[in-house]
């Protein structure tokens, strides 16, 4: 029988295990600046770090000041995220942020749990099928037809080479998986293994408007975390949106923090 962990151990495994270098597995380079480590994704930048050293007032300012002067200085960089959670210190933290012109951006839920809890059987309408599509000899034609999916479904570029480099470079780490009803693809998500860790992540799900309520969301969660388990996962973890939230929470995810992106455009 599984032994599920209370939240303030889900919450101290996610710091331990989920932050730091870890979150910068699939980076193209990342370094560090005390205690941040600064990585880069093609052409964006992220911040990630377990906690800040007690950094507060004109020492911390000196470090956001410092970072943004970092990413300025590399004209690859048109932008990069300061990634905060909700029971980081010090509290006023996001005021520093936006004072050095960085922008909050969606406030979403970290929903962390049991692999195992989420990969049983789903039910899915009649015509529609999952497969994960990372797998095949040349996966290029439907990652690109992925990524315009998911880019019409949030509205802006879903870039298909940036997923191509990361499978070309760390194969093991990423999987694609997709909905489809009539050959069209109405759905989509990714897992991302973070290696030396007990996790793996649930990202980028997104599904077609007339689609939604249908169960699709759903049934990638599963077969994504059913493919977790048999590569002997334990945990999965997700920033998640109000709209996935209760999905998760009925498959035995746990809100356990909350994480907001502030960013700096160039």
């Amino acid at each position: 029988m599984t032994k599920f962990l209370p939240d303030h151990d889900l919450l101290a495994a996610y710091d331990a295990q989920l932050r730091e270098a870890s979150e910068l597995a699939s980076a193209d380079t990342f370094d560090r600046a005390g205690p941040l480590y600064r990585g880069v994704f093609g052409d964006r930048g992220h911040v990630t770090y377990r906690d800040l050293g007690g950094l507060t007032g004109a020492a911390l300012d000196d470090l956001i000041a410092q970072t943004v002067q970092h990413y300025a200085a590399n004209p690859q960089i048109t932008s990069f995220e300061w990634k905060t959670r909700g029971h980081d210190a010090p509290a006023d933290l996001p005021q520093r942020l936006t004072a050095h012109g960085l922008v909050p951006g969606e406030v979403e839920t970290v929903m962390l749990g049991e692999a195992a809890a989420l990969a049983g059987p789903v039910s899915l309408p009649d015509g529609v099928t999952v497969r994960r599509i990372d797998d095949q000899p040349d996966p290029r034609a439907d990652v690109e037809r992925m990524s315009a999916m998911l880019g019409s479904v949030f509205g802006h570029a879903f870039g298909a080479q940036g997923l191509l480099r990361r499978m070309a470079r760390s194969p093991e780490l990423i999987e694609l998986w997709v909905a489809e009803a009539g050959g069209e693809m109405v759905s989509a998500g990714r897992l991302e293994y973070v290696p030396g860790s007990d996790f793996a992540g649930l990202w980028g799900g997104g599904t077609r408007p007339e689609w939604r309520g249908h169960g699709l969301y759903r049934a990638l969660t599963a077969a994504r975390a059913a493919s977790a388990v048999a590569r002997g996962v334990r945990f999965l973890h997700s920033d998640c949106t109000a709209m996935s939230r209760p999905i998760l929470e009925r498959g035995g995810l746990r809100p356990v923090t909350t994480t907001t992106p502030y960013v700096w455009q160039r």
